[in-house]
């Protein structure tokens, strides 16, 4: 494998350092911005080297065309496995993600439109700001496939909106509109689809010309407050998640899902 190979690989999101923003946007609109390992890889990079560079002082983080992400993307599995990619090391990539979101010292942005679905969830919910367009919605369709939510999602859910709707939504797999998640605590604000970019710019400007040491240290204590299980979260996730990977429900409910057909899992 050639380094052009790598690279390109790794070209499914894009960095860019506009002033004091970084705009961070996953480029994998006809798959409706599913990630693969290498994009996972990729986003962990470029936060972990924002957390470092003092220029940066606000990261917006969106998906291009019509969705956020709609998780990670089952039909590079296959090319995954042979390259001996494996299921703890996909499992330690979207975490490390979730993350580096989390940890970043500036502030980070989420810009949704459309899906954001399984760990694109996570992703999401783990920026300090999350904007959404009204045609917007929360999927953990995790259930639907022979899956547990990952990348934190059902802790993020429930630290914000409580145990019954974080349950519900794990466990009907079901879509949660951006109204319902506004209203749920879930989202920052909700806004017509024409007018989401200004929202987005407004925040991003007045964070980039703050004050910093204080927002970081703020973000910190937000932080600490309403995700000190995370970690706790993530392990658990990773263990359970590594042995329903290797399930015949998930092998059919993924096979299903690619094939558009409704599963049959084992009773």
């Amino acid at each position: 494998m050639s380094n052009d190979d790598s690279a390109q690989r790794r070209a499914n999101f894009s960095a860019v350092q506009d002033g004091k923003v970084l705009r961070i946007t996953l480029t994998n609109p006809k798959r409706k911005n599913a990630i693969d390992y290498d994009t996972m890889i990729g986003l962990g990079d470029a936060f972990l080297a924002a957390a470092q560079d003092r220029a940066v002082r606000v990261i917006v983080l969106t998906g291009a065309g019509g969705d956020f992400c709609t998780g990670a993307d089952l039909a590079a599995s296959p090319g995954e496995a042979a390259r001996g990619i494996t299921s703890d090391m996909v499992m330690d990539a979207a975490n490390r993600v979730v993350k580096s979101i989390v940890d970043v010292p500036v502030p980070v942005i989420a810009r949704l439109r459309g899906a954001a679905a399984g760990v694109g969830v996570g992703i999401a919910l783990a920026a300090d700001l999350v904007y959404a367009s009204d045609d917007a919605y929360l999927l953990l369709a995790f259930i639907n496939i022979g899956l547990m939510p990952d990348g934190g999602a059902a802790a993020m859910v429930a630290a914000a909106a409580g145990r019954p709707l974080a349950a519900e939504m794990a466990l009907l797999g079901e879509r949660l509109p951006a109204p319902a998640a506004k209203q749920a605590g879930l989202f920052t604000a909700v806004v017509p689809a024409e007018e989401l970019d200004a929202k987005v710019e407004a925040a991003a400007a007045k964070l980039a010309n703050g004050p910093r040491r204080a927002i970081e240290l703020t973000k910190r204590a937000l932080n600490r407050a309403t995700l000190g299980a995370l970690d706790q979260a993530l392990a658990t996730e990773k263990s359970g998640q590594t042995e329903l990977l290797q399930s015949p429900d998930f092998i059919e409910g993924a096979t299903a899902m690619l094939t558009k057909r409704k599963p049959v899992f084992a009773d």
